[in-house]
């Protein structure tokens, strides 16, 4: 990938970028914005339409209540002032996916404004202005793919035409491709915790438009933007961000100025090319939708929306340091979807050890998980296996080396952590002390160097003593009598 590190240099000594970002979220609505179609994801072309979607003459558009109220859900947990009356309009432009010339939007008056995201930027917090969160219908979709010349041939689908969005527009105080990152990450974590959006990128249900400018360091005018588009996941935005940032003030340093366009960002060559001039801002001639009423969210009905605001990441993730003597960081792992939260809470009520349960949870199912390519969903090992685990670590019934060793045949079989510990007997960790004795004069007597070694000053030669006498009992011994016996005897 392209890299400009003197440019890097220059742009964060000399100027500072400006970022700001469009995201666009489609709504979880089993059918359309304006009609009934469905919205499922998958259909063969052009079958999930209809003549309001098709934009056919005469068609007239119904709101659908759910969307308005998923984009209130939303609005809210991203602290946004919701407006109790705003207003559709038609946004005009021609593309050949957009069937009515038009699309239904919001304009001047959205569903909602004044909204913020926090993020932390190394030890720092720091607020991210929201400007506004309003509803639209999608465009469908062109496709390119499957033709002999893909570049003379384009077919359209128009499935998604009409799909509900909230497009959530941030302040332009985003101040580096990290933080860019967070925003995004932050965002994503917060509408999956509501749950009016299942945020699969791959699948264009979460899409970005950045953009981004560059400015003398300390000016307070802005520097001529680009926009960077269809860009299909966090990790490409920031690169692209990185990129751009080093291509503006690279041109700047050249005596050139930037021409104010759209661009595309290349993956492979970690690249953007330009796609279109965009010199002056569009005319989208808005003007109010004649065929809807102005829509308004009163009192009562906020009030009962807000009932459905879960707890979200960053309140959970304080409560659960507080409640379970957990660190941020393991709360910030064990919060990463609601689903773990949820069943890790679950798991922590019961266990005798929450923090043990985190732990586990962090070093033994995730490891795991993530070398089989499974979510937390797939695993074998079900939270309230994890708390059983750990409450026998915990009581001194199993040692480490055996949990893992379980841990281990649960993958193998698919089966959860008590069904494997049943089927292999219930074995306890031995305490035996005359049996260890044996275990630890067997072990010394067979290493007879490494004892020399041990007596002559090498201390650290406890750890392969009681390594040895671990492997020696499959791992059954108890490591801290291990460990006391072998001084010990070893003194």
């Amino acid at each position: 990938m392209a890299t400009t590190p003197d440019i890097s240099i220059a742009a964060s000594s000399k100027y500072e970028p400006v970022i700001g970002l469009e995201v666009h979220v489609q709504l979880l609505t089993a059918s359309k914005i304006f009609c009934s179609c469905s919205t499922r994801f998958g259909a063969p072309p052009n079958t999930n339409v209809c003549p309001v979607c098709l934009g056919l003459p005469g068609a007239l558009p119904v709101l659908n209540k759910k969307a308005v109220e998923f984009a209130t859900l939303a609005a809210m947990a991203l602290n946004c002032r919701i407006n109790e009356t705003s207003i559709f309009a038609r946004k005009n432009y021609f593309y050949p996916d957009l069937p009515k010339g038009y699309q239904i939007s919001q304009y001047d008056k959205p569903l909602a404004e004044h909204g913020f995201i926090g993020i932390k930027t190394g030890a720092e917090k720091k607020k991210i202005g929201i400007t506004r969160v309003h509803l639209e219908e999608d465009a469908g979709k062109s496709l390119h793919e499957g033709f002999p010349d893909a570049a003379e041939k384009t077919a359209i689908d128009l499935n998604r035409s009409g799909v509900p969005l909230i497009e959530i527009v941030s302040q332009p105080e985003i101040a580096s491709p990290d933080e860019a990152y967070e925003y995004l990450t932050r965002l994503k974590e917060i509408i999956l915790y509501t749950g009016v959006s299942d945020c699969n990128m791959e699948e264009g249900s979460l899409r970005c438009d950045a953009n981004i400018s560059v400015r003398p360091r300390g000016q307070k005018k802005f520097g001529t933007k680009t926009e960077i588009k269809n860009v299909n996941s966090f990790r490409f935005i920031r690169e692209a961000l990185g990129y751009e940032i080093g291509r503006q003030v690279e041109v700047i340093d050249s005596g050139g100025e930037v021409t104010q366009e759209t661009r595309l960002y290349n993956s492979n060559e970690g690249k953007t090319y330009g796609m279109r001039s965009k010199e002056q801002a569009h005319d989208y001639r808005y003007f109010p939708e004649p065929d809807l009423l102005p829509l308004v969210v009163d009192e009562k009905w906020k009030a009962q929306i807000a009932q459905s605001l879960p707890e979200l990441p960053e309140a959970r993730r304080q409560r659960m340091v507080t409640e379970y003597g957990i660190t941020e960081y393991d709360a910030q792992v064990l919060t990463d979807s609601k689903s773990l939260a949820d069943q890790f809470e679950a798991a922590a009520k019961v266990a005798k050890n929450p923090k043990r349960v985190a732990n586990l949870v962090q070093g033994e199912l995730m490891g795991r998980l993530k070398a089989k390519g499974l979510e937390i969903e797939q695993s074998p090992i079900s939270m309230k296996g994890v708390a059983g685990s750990a409450d026998l670590v915990e009581s001194g019934a199993i040692s480490g080396k055996m949990l893992k060793d379980f841990y281990d045949l649960s993958f193998e079989r698919g089966k959860d952590f008590p069904a494997v510990y049943e089927e292999e007997g219930r074995p306890q960790q031995s305490t035996d002390i005359s049996a260890l004795e044996e275990k630890i004069d067997e072990v010394i007597a067979g290493n007879p160097k490494q004892l020399e070694q041990y007596r002559a000053g090498k201390k650290t030669m406890l750890g392969f003593f009681v390594g040895q006498v671990m492997k020696a009992s499959k791992g059954q011994a108890n490591p801290q009598m291990v460990n006391e016996l072998l001084t010990k005897k070893l003194g």
